[in-house]
């Protein structure tokens, strides 16, 4: 088989070596785009991570595709309508980041309570001044845990050794876990309105699609703080900077935006398709809070360890190894 595989790293070219003895294998630096999606016409295994587009538009220029091996936990990225009427197989990395992505919630969590940002900066510029720095205590706070998965019951985990209390609404609670973890099951509504900091770790759908707006903010305590390591479409960006401004949202953490492709590759807005297919008030938004003072954004880098990303690797060559030999593994359509 021919597979290809975009936005790889150097630090992850030897992974792919194996695979070399029975396929054809070609690893680009770049994401798919429509712009270049006609040079794979031949290709029958893709491989994308983050930030390559995988529409019925882009699709359609590879008719030999039989399986996108994404290396991702989440797949909204790719269109399973048109992959499940072309029977395209698509696996992905079911878990790889528990911990990883939990330690970045408080890593967020940290620099915002401790103005870590402005300290830093203070103490190299020569400002050596605890003065108007002001921070809060994490211990006794009410963290507000939204999904409680394989992500969020590390989030409680951490929190507790905090000395936090946490509450958390999830589709299907579980009172083993609670128990054992020390937390409370809430309905979603009353996680909204008792928790001094929320926490979301929900797959992006279409039912969590802005799931936190106007609405959702108004229920919530002045002076919350929001962390976001999930998915940028889970908070309306126009809504969440209005909080911000009036202080109903003291700060937030966010390693996700609703539009990252679009502000990492702003030249794209000269293409008709591609500006046709996204809110480019979104994309205004995400700028406005990328230079908030009360907003720390980091470039969804929240997976980014050394060990997650062998965990992701080793997956997904296993991935595509499985569908070779005709036993697909991690099939998500």
């Amino acid at each position: 088989m021919k597979i290809v595989a975009f936005e790889i790293q150097p630090r992850e070219v030897s992974s792919f070596e194996r695979l070399r003895a029975e396929h054809e294998v070609v690893l680009l630096d770049e994401p798919l785009r429509a712009a270049n999606s006609k040079q794979f016409r031949d290709a029958e295994v893709i491989c994308p991570f983050l930030y390559s587009e995988l529409s019925a538009h882009v699709l359609q220029d590879m008719p030999q595709i039989k399986m996108i091996a994404t290396r991702s936990t989440g797949y909204d990225h790719i269109n399973l309508k048109y992959c499940k009427e072309k029977g395209i197989v698509v696996s992905n990395v079911p878990s790889y980041g528990e911990a990883t992505v939990a330690e970045h919630v408080f890593a967020l969590l940290l620099t915002i309570s401790h103005n870590l940002r402005e300290a830093i900066d203070r103490a190299r510029n020569g400002e050596f001044s605890p003065i108007g720095l002001e921070g809060f205590d994490l211990a006794g706070k009410t963290l507000g845990v939204i999904g409680v998965g394989s992500i969020g019951r590390h989030v409680v985990r951490i929190a507790r050794g905090f000395e936090m209390n946490v509450i958390a609404f999830d589709l299907k609670p579980d009172a083993r876990l609670a128990a054992e973890l020390g937390f409370r099951y809430m309905p979603l509504n009353a996680v909204f309105e008792q928790a001094d900091i929320l926490t979301l770790h929900v797959p992006a759908m279409p039912v969590t699609n802005n799931m936190i707006s106007t609405g959702e903010f108004a229920r919530m305590k002045d002076g919350v703080v929001l962390i976001n390591t999930a998915r940028g479409s889970l908070i309306e960006p126009r809504a969440l900077i209005q909080a911000l401004h009036s202080r109903k949202v003291a700060a937030a953490g966010l390693d996700v935006m609703p539009d990252e492709p679009m502000i990492r590759e702003e030249a794209e807005l000269i293409c008709s398709f591609f500006c046709e297919r996204h809110d480019l008030r979104n994309l205004v938004a995400d700028h406005i809070l990328l230079r908030m003072s009360n907003v720390v954004i980091t470039p969804h880098s929240a997976f980014n360890t050394v060990e997650a990303m062998g965990r992701i690797l080793k997956t997904t060559i296993a991935n595509i190894e499985a569908f070779a030999a005709g036993t697909a593994q991690n099939v998500v359509n």
